[in-house]
């Protein structure tokens, strides 16, 4: 297959995603999708780092073409909402994502096409969703594909950002050569950032995702103004040929995995292995000395045990273990600042032993694996078996949870009344246009 023609058949596959011709499965799953990335949203416009972001592009990227940002109240350009919601969105580690690629395609592509189509009004609800499907379908596959093709490993923000110009281009009706360079300046210019870097040293960085969903709608732009860029390697490679040859037979958007806890998913299989000994031996904190986890490298890098910001505290592995066998579960309030200080927490976190284990280390990215030791102060040891994260692909959540989740994020900020014409506008997108949820998300909480 030449490098045109793959190209023809990635852009045909997302320029011709119709809402009517979605399997149900995929309908339902990605108004479950936009759901659960909106509640993350309006919890994370609670974070320092969003407050800094907004305040930024409020004050720095206006233009004659704007939307509003999200749970703000102010307005941008496309660009700069897009970069203020998906940072918003990745400033609470609670968001959707799919092993493979080792990141999340929706914090990042979703921001990006909302955007868009607020400020161009170019779409229907059911076009909009159509739209996010499909580029989830293409995102994740151009994830894979560079993650099969380079060493390094880089943040969501990388892959997303030509993802995001795919889906920005065919927002504004771009031709499929103009949307060919838009997918090749967003590959360029897109952030190629070093995810271990913010593993190691967590910080308001995070997953890059802000990033490239900005890099992606300004390439769209700069592709409808004449700018040149093509081609995207990630899709027009030879190397990345076979990652595409699935798109009709494979719903990735199904594959998609969601959080129970505000924390890097590599430390849930840990959190999942202390809640089940704690459970199965009727043991509070005060029973344990320590706790020992075996779990997989990129898991054990996540070695922050004293935490001070909300960002150390979700790239940590031993920080959620010890809240959570101390409170039975890690909640929102327990990735703040104001949780920080609790002594048990800390004798917990502080003395957490991490092994690697060399056998979940060959089943990382597909699976997250852990296996917990509680060491008892009466001398005994009791052991979990092979743990993995709650809510995954094969065993996901209902969409009762899914809602339940959502409603204990906005519920609290957005009031009841609120919150439920946020997830009435989700559930009837399909049937109205957009201008329901955008009045619904825009102001601030």
């Amino acid at each position: 297959m030449r490098k045109t023609d793959r190209m023809t058949d990635v852009l045909d596959y997302l320029y011709s995603a119709r809402w009517d011709a979605l399997d149900p499965a995929v309908q339902e799953r990605v108004k479950l999708c936009l759901l659960d990335l909106l509640a993350t949203g309006i919890v994370g416009s609670g974070t320092t780092l969003s407050r800094i972001i907004r305040n930024h592009v409020a004050g720095h990227m206006g233009g004659a073409v704007q939307a509003h940002i999200p749970f703000d109240g102010r307005s941008a350009s496309p660009a700069g909402v897009a970069l203020a919601h998906g940072m918003t969105i990745d400033s609470v580690d609670a968001h959707d994502g799919w092993n493979p690629v080792k990141g999340h395609i929706g914090c990042g592509l979703m921001p990006a096409v909302l955007a868009v189509a607020q400020a161009e009004g170019a779409l229907s609800g059911a076009d909009f969703l159509a739209t996010l499907a499909a580029g989830y379908e293409v995102t994740g596959r151009l994830g894979d594909a560079l993650h099969g093709t380079v060493p390094d490993y880089h943040t969501s923000g990388a892959w997303v950002a030509v993802g995001a110009a795919a889906c920005a281009a065919r927002v504004l009706g771009l031709t499929r050569d103009q949307a060919r360079h838009a997918m090749g300046i967003a590959e360029y210019h897109g952030p190629r950032s070093q995810m271990m870097r913010c593993i190691d040293h967590p910080t308001m960085l995070k997953d890059g995702s802000g990033y490239g969903s900005m890099a992606g709608v300004t390439a769209a732009y700069l592709a409808q103004a004449g700018f040149t860029g093509a081609p995207a390697i990630t899709a027009e490679g030879e190397q990345a040929a076979p990652y595409f040859q699935d798109m009709e037979s494979r719903s990735i958007i199904l594959e998609q995995y969601f959080k129970p806890y505000p924390i890097c998913r590599w430390a849930q299989a840990p959190v999942e292995g202390v809640l089940a000994l704690a459970t199965e031996y009727g043991l509070s904190s005060h029973d344990v000395d320590h706790i020992e986890v075996g779990t997989f490298h990129e898991a054990v890098r996540l070695a922050t045990n004293d935490p001070k910001t909300t960002e150390e505290a979700q790239y940590s592995t031993s920080y959620p273990c010890a809240v959570a066998l101390v409170r039975g579960t890690v909640g929102l309030w327990e990735v703040s600042p104001e949780a920080f200080h609790d002594p048990e927490v800390q004798r917990l976190s502080k003395g957490l032993q991490m092994v690697e284990n060399e056998e979940f280390n060959r089943s990382f990215p597909i699976q997250r694996h852990a296996k917990v030791k509680l060491h008892l102060r009466d001398g005994r040891v009791v052991s979990s078996d092979t743990t993995s994260p709650r809510w995954t692909a094969e065993n996901p959540p209902t969409p009762a949870e899914l809602r339940a989740k959502f409603h204990t994020y906005a519920d609290p900020l957005l009031g009841e009344a609120r919150a439920a014409r946020i997830e009435g506008a989700v559930d009837r997108l399909d049937q109205t246009d957009l201008g329901e949820l955008l009045d619904a998300v825009s102001a601030a909480p």
